[in-house]
């Protein structure tokens, strides 16, 4: 049987590994330096969809990821022992005028038909949704029932916790063997010449909504999570000059937040976070062949949708690395990518 090394302990080469290991095939993974050590160490954890309009085939994988998700993660959860922190409790979003009404409307027409009738888009009085308290100007806000939440360090804690009881645990340096699958986050696409990273900061407040929908509003994902605590986040930086400490920037999204949601006014901030995520040229993430480099595969590219991605492309990095089986859709290859930045 052939031996199989994944490089990198992020979220893509974790759920990779586990998606090999469950089959069967024989498998290291690899990390430069330790577990989650790029964006997959994060906090926000937002699996939410593109809006259901403008079809396309990232919007469209992106749907069958997520309605899979839940599955994926359960077993993981019950393998491992681990909480990943996934629950699918859904996002609001407040409505600024009668035109940002109209047009969530008809995204929810369009949402009966392509979400296949497994989730809601829906306009509702915003005293109808409960959780946090956001204010929204016409009264009205989008409720959509598709959006979960991960906690991105208990995500990568349950599948190493998962991946050890096949007996593969994580390696600290070393030179990968056999086929090889490099899911190295930035430095990947460094290594390939193209694409680039993306600051974000993010902040995790003490407050406790953890039955309640996560919120989306002014580009700010506010996350409530099982263990009592919030995440907001989170900037886009092209330009930076310390991919990992926070800044003025940071406090501006708090001060935000803080102004959009009363219930966070008072509460506590207890991290700040900052990383580079991983966006390559197409903005879909990347699986296919290393160009010029046989038994050599690429995953990468995760951005601001990895954790919502990885379920299905585990499995697509699966078919490709064990039956041959090449269902990648066109815009997610390596070749879409090369040449561009």
């Amino acid at each position: 049987m052939a031996q199989f090394t994944v490089m990198g302990a992020g979220i893509f080469g974790l759920s990779a590994a586990w998606a090999l290991v469950r089959r069967g095939a024989r498998v290291r993974v690899i990390e430069a330096a330790r577990i989650g050590a790029g964006s997959s160490g994060g906090i926000v954890g937002a699996l939410a969809p593109h809006v259901p309009e403008n079809w396309n085939t990232k919007k469209a994988f992106q749907l069958d990821s997520l309605l899979m998700a839940g599955d994926f993660w359960a077993e993981v959860a019950r393998i491992s022992g681990r909480d990943p922190g996934y629950a699918r409790l859904g996002r609001v979003q407040p409505l600024a005028d009668e035109a940002a009404v109209t047009r969530a409307r008809e995204r929810g027409e369009n949402a009966r038909d392509l979400w296949q009738g497994r989730a809601e888009w829906k306009v509702v009085p915003a005293d109808q949704v409960p959780g946090m308290r956001l204010s929204s100007p016409t009264g009205l806000v989008v409720h959509d029932t598709l959006t979960a939440r991960m906690r991105p360090r208990g995500a990568a804690e349950a599948l190493v916790a998962a991946l050890a009881t096949k007996g593969v645990t994580v390696e600290i340096g070393g030179e990968p063997s056999g086929i090889v699958l490099w899911a190295t986050g930035v430095q990947g696409l460094r290594d390939l010449g193209i694409g680039a990273g993306v600051k974000g900061q993010a902040a995790l407040f003490r407050a406790d909504f953890r039955h309640a929908p996560q919120l989306f509003a002014e580009a700010l994902h506010v996350v409530p999570h099982a263990d009592g605590t919030v995440a907001v986040g989170s900037t886009s930086e092209r330009d930076y000059d310390s991919p990992d400490s926070t800044d003025d920037q940071l406090e501006a999204l708090i001060d935000r937040v803080r102004a959009l949601c009363p219930d966070l006014a008072g509460a506590a901030v207890i991290e700040r976070w900052a990383g580079v995520r991983p966006r390559a040229p197409s903005r879909a993430p990347m699986l296919g062949a290393w160009p010029d480099r046989p038994g050599h595969f690429v995953l990468n590219g995760g951005f601001k949708i990895g954790f919502g991605m990885a379920p299905k492309l585990a499995e697509l990095a699966a078919d490709l690395l064990l039956e041959g089986c090449d269902a990648v859709p066109e815009g997610f290859r390596v070749s879409d990518n090369l040449g561009r930045r």
